[in-house]
């Protein structure tokens, strides 16, 4: 029996899926802000894992780091939204038991055309895409369209999304030559949604449904083999992943706020003791040799031209007053380039 560990969102919106969804197959071991959730599995696999995209962990730096416009603090905040979505899907597919492969944040071409998939679900000979929504508040449905209640125009539709990711998708299966099924789902997953006047549309998951939706997931007859391996591989290798730095407001060195920020709440005010630093605003600890690589990782995200040197990481952390400490986790984390003071740091 295998163990899998998740770093999800925040508690207080963990705890209502927890509370709603497989509440008897996740250990909860409550730590600050946040839940660490433990999930006893037998056969799915996660071929491709969900990670932050590199335009959210951007733009939650420079979120921390400067002030940003209100177009751009609503694209960061949107993405994030997207993402806690797409984390709590996942602790719902992590306690399935059924054989199956599961591939998250799939980016997919097609005759010149791209397609996004949240998550595919490879059980037997279908393959499940699903769109996931972390949509909140109240919506109606008219004419075809989704509406928040309140706004004069319409959202884009996110069944078109589930439409057109359903074609390329067919598209992609035929050209690579596999016969698999595809039955794909539109799926709400925040408990505070609620859509007026909902269309009648079995690919629709809404909230209330979730926990009826895993159970027939869970009872479908599966046998994993060669062919579902041999189509998950493919589509990894074909996942393509684009350049954030188009999409992101401009910023130089200079104008960014300098300082070790804490890995759970973002703040800086940090104390860093000879082995430790420790968030004054929420209590976190850390190992010094991590948070100075955190920092290390964040600043060539950030730029990825700037050439780190014990000096700029020091001008950077803020905290860490020892330049022998730096330079000491700089060697022993990264790849050195040259001698002495002038030695350039770069990723393993």
């Amino acid at each position: 029996m295998s163990q899998r560990k998740i770093i999800p969102f925040y508690a207080e919106e963990c705890q209502e899926f927890f509370e709603l969804f497989f509440v008897d197959k996740l250990s909860q071991l409550g730590w600050g802000n946040f839940f660490i959730i433990s999930v006893e599995r037998t056969w799915f696999i996660f071929l491709k894992s969900r990670t932050e995209s590199d335009l959210l962990k951007l733009l939650g730096f420079l979120n921390t780091r400067m002030n940003l416009t209100e177009d751009e603090a609503k694209q960061y905040l949107y993405l994030k939204k997207g993402y806690e979505g797409e984390v709590a899907f996942d602790l719902l597919t992590a306690a399935l038991d059924c054989e199956m492969y599961i591939l998250n944040d799939l980016m997919l071409e097609i005759n010149h055309s791209k397609f996004q998939i949240d998550s595919s679900l490879i059980i037997q000979d279908t393959i499940f895409p699903c769109e996931i929504k972390n949509f909140e508040g109240n919506y109606f449905y008219k004419d075809g369209e989704f509406h928040f209640c309140g706004a004069k125009t319409p959202i884009t539709n996110p069944l078109h999304q589930v439409k057109r990711a359903e074609t390329l998708l067919q598209q992609y299966l035929k050209k690579n030559g596999f016969s698999f099924r595809i039955v794909p789902y539109l799926v709400f997953i925040n408990p505070k949604f609620f859509l007026y006047q909902a269309p009648q549309n079995d690919s629709i998951i809404f909230p209330p449904q979730l926990s009826s939706f895993m159970k027939k997931l869970n009872s479908k007859p599966s046998n994993l083999n060669g062919m579902q391996r041999k189509l998950a591989d493919k589509m990894i290798a074909d996942h393509i992943i684009e350049s954030p730095y188009p999409k992101l407001p401009s910023y130089e060195y200079h104008s960014l706020r300098k300082g070790s920020t804490c890995a759970i709440c973002s703040s800086f005010h940090i104390a860093c003791g000879e082995r430790k630093v420790t968030c004054k605003d929420c209590g976190f600890e850390e190992e010094v040799e991590s948070a100075v690589v955190r920092s290390v990782e964040e600043l060539m995200l950030l730029f990825p031209d700037l050439k780190i040197t014990t000096n700029i990481i020091h001008d950077w952390c803020g905290v860490v007053e020892s330049r022998k400490t730096i330079r000491t986790i700089l060697k022993k984390n990264f790849k050195a380039v040259g001698y002495g003071q002038w030695s350039i740091y770069e990723k393993m």
